[in-house]
């Protein structure tokens, strides 16, 4: 009888406490289960260091890998006729580095030091050592009016290595400008052609801010201007004189390029030496002068012959209201940059 009372369903709020006991029971379970399965997920997105260290969930951090990589898509890496459109850091570059890196290279910088630029002397071959072609084979040609200008002797690394070319002084900036084709060809001629494989032609007052490698070997060499790349082509100051050997069309002309830094094979580099010094003495004859100087024969020889790889002006930089920003400023103008100087700053580096 016990038995049966034990067992006779009662009635009331006992039978709803069951009830409430069987429904806590699987709502309990659906909880255990539901905070085990959010556990294992959690563990996994938190297991990538980079989760912690952004703080942000996955689907920010996809969003912005994708800006990230439209953005570099972005940065034109190739010309209109194919040549490469250097950026040092991009996929690309890697990519020569590597080409180049694997076999010993000889390669030559030269600069002009005349008169009052051999203030920047030091500061130019000091920075190259640094960032110019490192590892590689380097013969600084310092084609100079003053030997002088190089005492004390600078420290230079292993297989790094200056030549002197003394040159006569040659007076005026404008002349100084005219005349550095004409000494670049006679160089190569005379003794640089036999020594190394390539050479770039820098202007002095410049200065080497971060890596300058590998990339930037092409057999002909061309720098973008940094305050006219980007801008249509109208901008360009191209020489329009019809007199001049200089002149371009205004039909032709892909970019304009800066007389700051140029180089290549120093096969082409004598080649675009020779030719460019008969056009500036064919002018001379004739009693014309480029309003660009140098560089508008220079940019009337490349479209002429357009150049196998152009390097982006990361490779020729100052600043200015219109020079364009870029990712790495590699080779900066220090003269240009006095110009924006107050008399302090000229003080301090010395323009």
């Amino acid at each position: 009888m016990a038995l049966f009372l034990f067992c006779k369903t009662p009635t009331g709020a006992v039978r709803v406490t069951r009830i409430q006991l069987v429904l806590c029971c699987f709502l309990i379970s659906l909880i255990i289960y539901y905070l085990h399965g959010r556990k294992v997920t959690t563990g996994m997105e938190s297991a990538h260091p980079m989760f912690h260290a952004l703080r942000m969930d996955r689907a920010r951090l996809m969003t912005d890998l994708t800006v990230v990589k439209e953005a570099e898509s972005k940065i034109p890496v190739e010309t209109p006729w194919g040549a490469p459109l250097v950026w040092g850091d991009t996929h690309s570059s890697v990519r020569r580095r590597a080409k180049f890196v694997r076999g010993e290279i000889h390669v030559g910088l030269l600069t002009l030091v005349v008169g009052t630029y051999a203030q920047f002397l030091r500061r130019f071959v000091s920075s190259a050592e640094t960032h110019f072609l490192p590892g590689q084979k380097v013969t600084y040609y310092i084609l100079t009016d003053n030997p002088r200008s190089l005492d004390p002797l600078i420290n230079l690394g292993p297989d790094r290595l200056i030549a002197v070319v003394p040159v006569a002084e040659v007076p005026g900036w404008e002349r100084l400008a005219y005349r550095r084709m004409a000494l670049l060809a006679d160089a190569i001629k005379d003794s640089i052609g036999k020594e190394i494989e390539y050479i770039f032609c820098a202007d002095i007052d410049q200065e080497f801010k971060a890596a300058v490698g590998e990339e930037i070997l092409g057999e002909l060499v061309a720098t973008l201007h940094p305050e006219l790349y980007g801008m249509p082509r109208n901008a360009f100051p191209y020489e329009v004189e019809e007199v001049s050997s200089a002149c371009v069309e205004e039909e032709e002309g892909d970019y304009y390029y800066t007389s700051e830094l140029f180089g290549g094979l120093v096969s082409e580099m004598y080649r675009l030496a020779r030719e460019c010094s008969l056009l500036i003495l064919q002018d001379e004859a004739n009693g014309i002068m480029a309003s660009g100087l140098e560089e508008s024969y220079l940019n009337r020889y490349l479209i002429d012959h357009r150049p196998t790889c152009v390097l982006s002006p990361e490779y020729s930089w100052w600043n200015s209201a219109l020079t364009v920003d870029v990712p790495v400023q590699r080779l900066v103008s220090v003269g240009r940059q006095c110009q924006v100087y107050d008399k302090q700053k000229r003080e301090q580096y010395k323009c």
